[in-house]
């Protein structure tokens, strides 16, 4: 019987034979032809023998053979074998390589959410179980510099012992740690601070399609570019990596504030290319390889083909092509808020091939990085993650892409449970790893297998089901789920006004379903008992939302009270399970964003 591995192999040929005792060691082989990170591994004739090109190899094939001593050892249990029985590996030969060399994986924890030593941990031995080969943790506010207290002191920050243990832990797993921190966008946590307004491209904030907005760009001067090395320097110089991601996307009030003059007569992309060549040429003179989000150059190849050797434009994408296409409907204000974030379906309806196109035309050399699709959604959007996923790693593949990078944001508090981020997590790897032969691999038995320590199968059952009751709504929503837009009243509505109602009792009467299937479950580990209340949490948040949903198109009368009691049950839950796994510090910034919704509740109670 040929073993379930993962990843999957590129090619896993049964050869004839009797078996091979399952405690002989590889004999392992340098060969120059196998390919980078490649390995090919023959179980045959008494022997076992390794084939590799280099370290990385080596590793990946040992992992393979572990994987198939442990299910030999696993079936002869289950055939009843007696003690003492000689376990037999099946004859086989299993050829492997990557499509895609660099296989990253980004965590948010910028978003109220920093994780203890102890959940770096588990996402480093995840990684490496998906042969994921590089880790970034994001960082806006949440890496402890020396000089700026004032922005991270209750934050629960990343320290530099944090990040030098964590160094430690990648290499021991040949996985690189690659600093970053964004230095141009995403500086509000450090804009509203006294100490750094000046440094603000629009102090005070802007408004864009109409929504008021906070400052968190910085004017692109001279002076902060400075300001911008030292941080670079600091975050650096704990890691032995000599790649650093510098952010600078979404750098939406450029032009909108001390820079009006320059971006009106010069234009936008001219002045923010400016200001990423002042970040970008002096790092990459010290040696070190930059990596910046191209949201922005993306639109503007003239500017990008002009950065220098050693930096890498990373392509972001998000949504899949499925799902692009189910938003067409999108109502015209929605639509003119999201191109104003520069999301604009029409431009991206065939995924990454569109978001690159200028790249592509080009010829300039970019990354691709798709998402978990976990952000805004408390189950996850598991079939547009994975759609999302395979869509990057195509591309990559076909255009010769260096690099994967598969990001899990934080949007709005970062409520979710992290076992949700654990399962696109892995796929996200397989799929960088090998696209074809990983595509067809069973969401719920990956999550089961290799994620969740569920020999049942329920919980990892759970989290494919649950990730997709979003689009059973059939509210074409984007970025977000409709069953956390609910939560949130500050949210677009994206047309949840116009629901079915049986579609909504549909919906909550499978989350019960679920919820009684995790009832059912009888963890073996610590860490399996910890995922299934994980689980069971997340599909309670989503419930709610449904049931308000619900309360919504029904018009129910006197329901306020009993809603408002199931969310402070929410939030309590919350705290306990958010020390589980995260830092306190964020915590109540986290929980402040369920306010607006606890005050509509309490009013309407009241």
């Amino acid at each position: 019987m040929t073993p379930a591995l993962f990843p999957a192999p590129r090619a896993l040929t049964p050869l004839d034979g009797p078996g091979v005792p399952a405690d002989i060691a590889p004999v392992v082989v340098l060969d120059p032809q196998v390919p980078a990170q490649g390995y090919v591994l023959r179980v045959a004739d008494g022997a076992v023998e390794l084939r590799h090109a280099d370290d990385a190899g080596l590793r990946y094939g040992r992992q393979t053979h572990a994987q198939l001593v442990d299910a030999a050892k696993a079936e002869s249990v289950q055939a009843g074998a007696v003690q003492d029985t000689p376990v037999l590996l099946d004859p086989v030969l299993v050829e492997d390589s990557p499509d895609v060399l660099v296989r990253g994986f980004m965590l948010d924890v910028s978003r109220d959410r920093v994780p203890t030593r102890a959940t770096l941990a588990r996402v480093v031995e995840l990684c490496a179980a998906a042969r994921i080969n590089q880790l970034q943790l994001y960082t806006e506010h949440t890496f402890a510099y020396a000089d700026h207290e004032d922005v991270w002191r209750d934050a629960s920050p990343v320290t530099a012992d944090d990040m030098r243990w964590l160094d430690d832990l990648c290499d021991e797993n040949g996985i690189e740690l690659v600093a970053n921190q964004n230095v141009f966008g995403h500086m509000e946590r450090w804009l509203v601070h006294p100490a750094y307004q000046d440094r603000a491209e629009a102090p005070g904030g802007f408004t864009m399609a109409g929504i008021p907005m906070p400052s968190a760009v910085l004017e692109p001067t001279p002076d902060n570019a400075d300001f911008a090395h030292a941080l670079i320097a600091e975050i650096t110089g704990t890691v032995r990596s000599r790649t650093v991601n510098i952010g600078a996307d979404e750098t939406f009030e450029l032009g909108m504030g001390r820079s009006a003059a320059r971006v009106e007569a010069e234009g936008r992309g001219a002045v923010y290319a400016e200001h990423l060549h002042r970040l970008v040429d002096p790092l990459v003179a010290q040696g070190f390889t930059v990596q910046y989000w191209a949201d922005i150059l993306g639109r503007h190849p003239e500017y990008a083909a002009t950065m220098p050797e050693g930096s890498v434009p990373i392509v972001w994408l998000y949504d899949s092509p499925a799902t692009f296409d189910r938003a067409r409907a999108l109502p015209a204000e929605l639509k003119a808020i999201l191109e104003a974030f520069d999301m604009v379906p029409e431009t991206m309806l065939k995924g990454f091939a569109d978001r690159a196109g200028a790249l592509i035309e080009h010829g300039i050399g970019f990354w691709v990085a798709p998402g978990t699709s976990t952000w805004l959604s408390f189950v996850g959007r598991i079939d547009n993650a994975v759609e999302n996923m395979v869509d990057a790693a195509r591309t990559a593949r076909r255009h010769g892409s260096g690099g994967y990078l598969n990001t899990q944001w934080g949007d709005h508090g970062m409520i979710e449970p992290p076992v949700f981020g654990f399962v696109p997590m892995v796929l996200g790897g397989a799929y960088a790893w090998c696209v074809d032969a990983n595509e067809p691999l069973d969401v719920a038995d990956v999550a089961s297998r290799v994620v969740l320590d569920d020999p049942s199968g329920r919980v990892g059952a759970a989290v494919d089901r649950l990730g997709r009751l979003w689009a059973e709504l059939g509210v074409p929503t984007l970025n977000a789920s409709p069953l956390w837009n609910r939560v949130f009243p500050d949210r677009p509505t994206m047309g949840m006004d116009a629901l079915d109602p049986a579609r909504v009792q549909a919906v909550i009467d499978v989350i019960d379903a679920e919820l009684a299937s995790l009832a059912r479950v009888e963890p073996r580990s610590d860490e399996a008992a910890l995922c299934v209340e994980e689980v069971a949490h997340g599909a309670r948040f989503a419930r709610l939302g449904a049931q308000l949903l619900l309360d919504d198109t029904t018009r129910a009368q006197g329901v306020a009270a009993e809603r408002l009691a199931t969310l402070d049950a929410l939030v309590a839950a919350q705290r306990t399970l958010w020390a589980r796994r995260s830092r306190p510090g964020g915590l109540e910034d986290s929980l402040a964003k369920l306010e607006p919704l606890r005050r509509s509740l309490r009013d309407a109670a009241s």
